[in-house]
């Protein structure tokens, strides 16, 4: 799949204002747990990759994220599967992986159309907003179509996609 997202700071009320006169879907709040981790034959933070065992409610999801696939959001390929988190933990480190950096959040998720949009309170660093479009990983996907169309819900809530981040929470945190 991939995972075609932006990502902006913005304070939670003004959105969730804008969400509701919308008629968005509220689905429920995750606190998130995530532990990165990076390879021993690559370093993750030069090749804008990433892996991590995210941790929701007593489950645990390795996910895998590819390269970044355009300069303006970030889009990039994903792959995600269910795992005990100790185990999945005891297999990379013996694998010598090693771990890179750790993310705490709340996040509150709603539904708007195909849209998933997740506003994030993250640990030391404020609140942001995410939206996100899954797609098939096609040859002849337009990611600057539904970029397009990101852009143009954050505009119906009064946030200018030229205020996207491209950094990552990890990569936010780590830089403090």
């Amino acid at each position: 799949m991939i995972e075609i997202e932006v990502k902006v700071r913005a304070g939670h009320r003004q959105v969730k204002d804008a969400l509701a006169q919308m008629g968005a879907r509220f689905i429920g709040v995750e606190k998130q747990s995530d532990t990165y981790y990076n390879a021993p034959h690559r370093d993750f933070a030069k090749t804008d990759e990433a892996l991590r065992i995210r941790c929701v409610n007593g489950a645990s999801v390795l996910t895998y994220k590819g390269r970044k696939l355009d300069t303006i959001s970030k889009t990039r390929e994903e792959f995600e599967t269910i795992v005990e988190d100790d185990a999945a933990r005891s297999i990379l480190l013996s694998l010598g992986f090693t771990q890179s950096g750790h993310v705490r959040k709340s996040r509150e998720i709603f539904r708007y159309q195909d849209f998933i949009i997740c506003l994030d309170k993250v640990d030391g660093l404020g609140e942001f907003i995410e939206i996100e479009l899954m797609a098939d990983a096609d040859p002849d996907l337009d990611i600057g179509f539904h970029r397009g169309r990101i852009f143009g819900l954050l505009e119906k809530m009064d946030i200018h996609g030229s205020e996207s981040i491209r950094t990552s929470y990890l990569e936010m945190v780590l830089g403090k």
